[in-house]
């Protein structure tokens, strides 16, 4: 049986999926959820799938354990993951493992936020990772497992235990499983990585630390204008972290608002503008005290208002979900970066 810790390798007897479970949680190595057993056998399949992917890991916050592949793979077993998976995992794993994005600071954070992890390209359909209808939700094993999996990793590799290292004041749904594909298919505008500057046949996963989604409603609006003016007043929030400025988010159109917006004559970067300008925090909203904590920290307002980013491009925009007049916002941690990696996949 592989082990998540500096042992490749430790003997254990037979057990039953029960047993297996009830002995994992008291390694410590659960996220709650029943895990299945990473086997040898069942390890060396994931392995196979990423032997040529040879470019060393960096050490993982907050341990600073340097990742084997079979560490990593015995975590995406016990997960739920199929092999084909893996490849997405990896670069979802090399995405938290960038600098910017500040492994350490998200992890040790009071603020609930947790890895959100964004797929496009070819591999959403022949993975069945859901960027339709229910695209955050339950019901996809892709979705589910991928999310899970850099959960267990940064757990039991990086060491990020809830109350010991993650000492998040209340934690968040996200942190099970934050995974989904852009509806690529359903967007009126270029699919977001090409937009990054890869190739529309790249596979690529991008990372965020964020909160899960906000829900935005907007049933009545029958036009572009009327749509921004709902989205900006959702986002314009003075408890998110985002008041502070000094980060990025994402919003996740429904296609039927990007059908709207986009007929209005509405692109991505008229989009980033607008919302930079118009969701902002009234100085009125934000207490006396919170106040004085802006002025020293140096974010000041504008005409009476606090920015939620700190330029348009920060406002990250795509298309996701199925039928119905919602989107959402994904409010970040703050002190972090978006990053995309490109998936290798096995000649």
């Amino acid at each position: 049986m592989t082990d998540q810790s500096e042992a490749e390798v430790i003997e254990i007897s037979e057990l039953g999926p029960e047993d297996w479970t009830e002995y994992a949680i008291e390694q410590g190595w659960s996220d709650g959820f029943p895990l299945v057993a990473p086997t040898e056998a069942a390890v060396e399949r994931f392995v196979s799938v990423c032997r040529g992917d040879n470019e060393p890991f960096p050490p993982i916050s907050p341990r600073q354990v340097v990742p084997t592949l079979h560490s990593l793979a015995a975590n995406a077993v016990m997960a739920g993951c199929r092999p084909e998976y893996f490849p997405v995992l990896l670069a979802a794993l090399r995405g938290v493992l960038t600098p910017d994005y500040n492994l350490h600071g998200t992890l040790a954070t009071t603020h609930p936020c947790a890895p959100m992890i964004l797929v496009n390209g070819p591999l959403r359909d022949r993975l069945g990772i859901n960027y339709g209808g229910n695209c955050f939700g339950q019901g996809w094993r892709a979705n589910a497992t991928i999310g899970r999996a850099l959960g267990l990793i940064l757990l039991n590799v990086g060491g990020a235990k809830p109350g010991v290292m993650d000492r998040s004041t209340q934690g968040s749904p996200a942190k099970f499983a934050f995974c989904f594909g852009e509806n690529e298919e359903a967007s009126p505008w270029p699919p977001y990585h090409v937009r990054r500057g890869f190739d529309t046949a790249d596979s690529v996963v991008t990372v965020m630390s964020g909160e899960g989604p906000h829900n935005i409603n907007d049933h009545a609006s029958t036009t572009g204008e009327g749509l921004l003016t709902t989205m900006a007043a959702s986002i314009a929030q003075p408890g998110a972290n985002t008041i502070y400025g000094k980060g990025p988010h994402v919003v996740a159109i429904g296609p039927e608002h990007a059908a709207t917006l986009h007929r209005d004559g509405w692109t991505i970067p008229a989009l980033q503008q607008a919302l930079f300008e118009r969701a902002r925090v009234r100085v009125s909203d934000v207490s006396p005290e919170n106040q004085v904590q802006y002025e020293e920290s140096g974010h000041h307002p504008v005409d009476g208002r606090y920015p939620v980013s700190p330029t348009p491009e920060d406002i990250h925009i795509l298309v996701a979900g199925g039928p119905g007049k919602h989107s959402a916002w994904i409010p970040s941690f703050g002190g972090t970066a978006v990053c995309s990696v490109r998936v290798r996949l096995p000649d």
